[in-house]
C-alpha cells in the first residue's frame, strides 16, 4: 500500500434510513498536508470524518494509516493512532481550568497536574496561541477555547489533525493566527484535514481537496489552482445558482431606534448590554457581528421582546416605546423574527408545517373570530413551500423531518411573507448550503427594497458583507460604531469585534469614515 498517503479511505459507504449518507467514497491525505473536505449539507462530510474519528462504523470499505490496514473502533483508537479532532461545537467544561479540561481528555497520559500546566504553556507557545493554563473556560474566548481544544489534540502527539468549520466563530486577527499554527505543524509533518464553507479560506490554506456531493466524490482540485466560485460550482453542479448580485441601499426614515439601553446580566453566564444605541432605517439592512458569546442573545431577546423591561423607554418601533411590550404587541407593530435556533424557537419540532404557519401567521387571516381557517392555513404553508423551494413531504410533514437548511428557508419563508415593517434576524444562513443561502439572500434583499428596516446579527462575515448596508460589531455587550459596508475593512471590523474601538456618540450611527478603505 502506498506509504506516502497519511490515510486512505477505499469505498467508505453508510446507509442510513431513506439515506445512503457515503457511497463508496474515497479520500486520500497525504503527509505534510492540508487537505480540503467540501459539499453542501447532507453531501457526506460529517459522516465521513466521524468514520475516520471512530465516531461512525461504516457499513463498507477499508481504513489505510501510513500504509497499515486499520480498524478504527472509537475516538480512543483514533487517537492512540495519532488522529485528533476539533468539533465545531467544543466539548470543555466551563467551570473547570484549562489544566482540568485536558487532563480529563488525556486520562493517564496527564501526568501531575504541575507537569501538564507547564506542558500546555510550552506547547501553546511553541505553536503561537499562548494559553493560562489556571484559567477556568467560562472566562475564555471563543477563539481562546479553540485554541485549547488544538493543544489538548497536540500533546498527544498527534500526526493528523481533523477541524471541522474551525473559524466560523474567530475573528479575521483569530483566524490569521489559526492558520499560522495549521502552516507550523505541516513543516513539522502533521497533515491537516480542514473542513469548511469560507471558500477563500480554502483557497488560501489547502494544498488539495476532495469535493463531496449527495454521498459520491463529485471532483478533486488544488484550491490554489481555483476560485472560490469554480469551487462552489463544483459543490453544487451546474443547474443551481450560487451567486447573487449585491445591492446597497441607504434607507430613508428610522423605523428601529434603541437609545442608551442597558441590562445587566441575570445568570452567571449572561452578558450585560452597555450602553446599546443602534439605528435601523426603512429599506436598509444592518448587520451586526461578533465572535459568540458577546451579547448577541441578550441584545436579540431585548429587541425581540423575549426580555421585557417594563419601565424602560429605549426601544422604539417607528416612534412608540416597546420596551415592556410582548412579542405579540410587537409583531402587531410590524416586527418579524428569524431566531438562531430553528428547532424549539423557530418551529416546534413535532408540528406539522401548516401548525407552523400558524405560530406567528395567525394574525395575518388565518384566524376568524376564533376559528381557524384552515383552507388558507394549507394555501400560505403550500406557498411558501414552493416559492422558497423547501424540500419535503408535503405540507403534513413535521418540522423536525427537514434538514437544517429546508427548515430555514420555511421559516424565513414564513415570516417574510408576512410583510413586516421590520425583520430581525439571527444567522440567517447557519449550517445552509450556497444553493439556500443564495434563496434566502435573495428573500431578504427583495423585502428591504420593498421598504422594510432589517436587522441581521450573525458571525458570518461573508454574509454580513454581502447583504449589509451598514455593518457594526459588538463585543462585551458594547457596540461599535457602524459604517457604510464599503467603506468598512475587513481588518477594522477585526479589531471591532475584539473590542477595540471607541466609545463614543457614533455607536450605532453612520460616522465619517477616516481613513477608511474598500474591503
Amino acid at each position: 500500500m502506498n506509504k506516502e498517503n497519511r490515510v486512505m479511505m477505499k469505498g467508505m459507504t453508510k446507509q442510513y434510513p431513506g439515506c445512503k449518507a457515503n457511497d463508496g467514497i474515497n479520500l486520500n491525505i497525504k503527509h505534510k498536508e492540508i487537505h480540503a473536505l467540501l459539499g453542501e449539507n447532507g453531501a457526506g462530510k460529517s459522516t465521513l470524518i466521524k468514520t475516520l474519528y471512530g465516531v461512525v462504523k461504516p457499513d463498507q470499505g477499508e481504513i489505510f494509516w501510513n500504509g497499515r490496514l486499520v480498524d478504527i473502533k472509537d475516538p480512543a483508537a483514533a487517537r492512540a493512532l495519532g488522529i485528533g479532532m476539533v468539533f465545531q461545537h467544543f466539548s470543555l467544561f466551563e467551570t473547570l481550568t484549562i489544566t482540568e479540561n485536558i487532563a480529563l481528555a488525556l486520562g493517564e497520559q496527564a501526568g501531575h497536574p504541575n507537569t501538564l500546566a507547564r506542558r500546555i504553556k510550552e506547547t501553546s507557545e511553541r505553536y503561537g496561541m499562548p494559553l493560562s493554563p489556571e484559567r477556568r473556560v467560562s472566562s475564555l474566548s471563543t477563539g481562546e477555547r479553540q485554541r485549547v481544544e488544538i493543544v489538548r489534540c497536540l500533546l498527544l502527539d498527534i500526526q493528523l489533525l481533523i477541524l471541522d468549520e474551525p473559524t466560523s466563530v474567530l475573528t479575521p486577527q483569530e483566524v490569521d493566527q489559526l492558520f499560522k499554527t495549521l502552516r507550523t505543524l505541516k513543516k513539522e509533518g502533521c497533515s491537516v484535514l480542514f473542513i469548511s464553507h469560507k471558500l477563500h479560506e480554502v483557497t488560501d490554506i489547502c494544498d488539495s481537496a476532495t469535493i463531496l456531493r449527495a454521498g459520491k466524490v463529485s471532483g478533486h482540485c488544488i484550491p490554489k489552482e481555483e476560485t472560490p466560485a469554480s469551487i462552489a460550482r463544483m459543490m453544487v453542479g451546474d443547474d443551481t445558482p450560487i451567486s447573487n448580485e449585491t445591492r446597497r441601499a441607504e434607507g430613508s426614515g428610522v423605523f428601529l431606534s434603541v437609545d442608551n439601553l442597558s441590562i445587566k446580566a441575570e445568570a452567571m453566564f449572561d452578558i450585560p448590554l452597555k450602553n446599546i444605541n443602534l439605528t435601523v432605517k426603512k429599506g436598509e439592512i444592518v448587520g451586526i457581528a461578533g465572535v459568540a458569546g458577546n451579547g448577541q442573545e441578550e441584545l436579540l431577546k431585548a429587541l425581540s421582546g423575549e426580555e421585557t423591561q417594563k419601565h424602560g423607554n429605549s426601544i422604539k418601533f417607528a416612534q412608540q416605546v416597546v420596551d415592556g411590550m410582548s412579542p405579540l404587541k410587537r409583531r402587531r407593530l410590524g416586527m418579524a423574527l428569524v431566531p438562531e435556533d430553528r428547532l424549539g424557537r423557530g418551529a416546534v419540532p413535532t408540528m406539522d408545517l401548516c401548525e407552523n404557519t400558524l405560530l406567528t401567521s395567525f394574525d395575518h387571516g388565518l384566524v376568524n373570530r376564533g376559528f381557524l381557517n384552515k383552507n388558507k392555513i394549507v394555501a400560505l404553508a403550500d406557498k411558501i413551500i414552493a416559492k422558497y423551494k423547501v424540500k419535503t413531504a408535503g405540507n403534513h410533514a413535521h418540522a423536525a423531518s427537514l434538514s437544517g437548511g429546508n427548515l430555514q428557508k420555511f421559516i424565513i419563508g414564513r415570516e417574510v411573507e408576512q410583510q413586516p415593517k421590520f425583520l430581525l434576524m439571527s444567522h440567517p444562513t447557519w449550517g445552509v448550503d450556497i444553493g439556500a443561502q443564495v434563496a434566502i439572500h435573495k428573500a431578504i434583499l427583495n423585502l428591504r427594497d420593498q421598504g422594510c428596516a432589517i436587522l441581521i446579527i450573525s458571525e458570518d462575515l461573508d454574509e454580513l458583507y454581502k447583504v449589509s448596508d451598514r455593518l457594526g460589531a459588538i463585543c462585551d455587550g458594547k457596540l461599535s460604531p457602524f459604517l457604510p459596508t464599503d467603506e468598512l475593512p475587513l481588518p477594522q471590523l477585526g479589531q471591532w469585534m475584539a473590542g477595540d474601538f471607541a466609545d463614543d456618540d457614533t455607536q450605532g450611527v453612520t460616522p465619517s469614515p477616516k481613513g477608511a478603505t474598500h474591503s
